[in-house]
């Protein structure tokens, strides 16, 4: 773990090295770029890694759908020929909404010390294994300026990117700009906006940098179950409420008295005997019991249902449940407590092996489950990588 200090702070230079995805009659610039995504162990959590520095060196980074920025520790042998400051009420300090200043730096100039520079300091510290820093999702998505000042002005992406998180131990990837999508056909729903940030630390007035999308009612092989609707709508005033997508919860979590009607639906369709729980979840079953294939009738089907009765992400089986021991499955969602700050949290093990896009300029999530479509991430990957 580091500890929070000057030296951990907000990086305005970005994706020194990725794979280029570009079309024949503009072979300079390319269409789209691809992060490769891999699984850390211990952590359950997404790492992918970029190059960047002169010389350049490769940086192991965590992904980070709600985090607002890339950022670095830079006391790790930090060294490099091309580091420029951002100076103190600069134009890339407001946009980072920087509010605090370095001025007094006495030794050899560099990130987090630098007369005149302005800082920011990470939420969170590093969580993943071997990982100096995290990608966070104003970078990926080129929402802010910073992310812009390379995806757009160099490249001309167009404002959007995909994630497809890999439930093997095979590479999935991040997609930035565009991607072939053509074998695995996107549903969409709004993307909205938290006018209030969800995370520990922010400014007032400041929005919520993770991604929301209305949830409206969730089925339990296609029966609706009973929710308290005012749950899955987020509170215009203090910002609670709704359902947002993560890639650093492993699981989904849900408010309480969702999670109690989920997991009751659940185990009433489902029709087999429950055993002991395993922490953290509450539901688990006798592994000869279950059938998890992902159009097996054994595993009821979860639909989270949108703005529509048409437009829904399902969860089969092999999302849904997770292999605990030999001998014991459990249904792979958490028991978030009473008034979380969101009622629902789409967890990593409930994205993992579905395509997802997320349409900034149009302000709309795609998703696609690939293995209902008798796809992977990692093959998925590759495809496009050689595009």
């Amino acid at each position: 773990m580091v500890s929070t200090s000057s030296s951990m702070f907000i990086h305005f230079v970005l994706l020194s090295c990725l794979i280029f995805i570009s079309s024949a009659q503009t072979p300079i610039r390319p269409t789209g770029l691809i992060l490769p995504v891999t699984t850390d162990p211990s952590t359950l959590q997404y790492t992918t890694q970029i190059q960047q520095r002169t010389p350049l060196v490769p940086v192991k980074l965590t992904l980070d759908l709600g985090g607002p920025f890339l950022w670095v520790d830079c006391d790790q042998g930090y060294t490099t020929s091309s580091y420029r400051p951002a100076r103190c009420n600069s134009a890339q300090c407001s946009l980072a909404k920087s509010s605090s200043c370095m001025t007094e730096c006495y030794s050899p100039a560099k990130p987090g010390c630098t007369n005149n520079t302005c800082t920011l300091f990470p939420e969170n510290p590093i969580t993943s294994s071997g990982t100096s820093g995290t990608l966070g999702s104003d970078v990926v998505s080129v929402r802010s300026a910073a992310g812009a000042s390379v995806s757009v002005a160099q490249f001309l992406l167009k404002k959007k990117f995909g994630v497809c998180l890999s439930s093997t131990s095979s590479n999935g990837a991040i997609f930035l700009g565009e991607f072939d999508s053509s074998t695995a056909p996107l549903t969409y729903t709004p993307l909205l906006v938290n006018p209030v940030s969800t995370a520990g630390i922010s400014t007032e007035g400041e929005a919520s940098s993770d991604y929301f999308i209305g949830v409206k009612s969730i089925n339990i092989n296609e029966k609706a179950i009973k929710i308290k609707a005012s749950l899955l709508e987020i509170n215009a005033t203090d910002g609670y409420g709704g359902t947002k997508i993560s890639t650093v919860k492993p699981y989904t979590i849900l408010e309480r008295s969702i999670y109690k009607a989920v997991v009751n639906a659940f185990v009433k369709e489902l029709n087999v005997s429950k055993v002991a729980s395993v922490a953290p979840f509450g539901a688990c079953f006798n592994s000869k019991d279950i059938d998890t294939a992902y159009t097996g009738p054994a595993v009821p089907k979860i639909d989270l249902v949108m703005q529509n009765k048409d437009v829904y992400w399902r969860i089969f089986g092999g999302n849904s449940m997770i292999s605990v021991s030999n001998d014991v499955m459990c249904l792979a969602f958490v028991d978030g407590g009473k008034n979380p700050r969101t009622s629902i949290v789409i967890g990593g093990r409930q994205v993992e092996e579905n395509l997802l896009e997320f349409d900034i300029a149009s302000s709309k999530l795609g998703f696609s489950p690939l293995l209902f479509r008798k796809q992977i991430c990692a093959n998925y990957n590759f495809a496009a990588a050689s595009a």
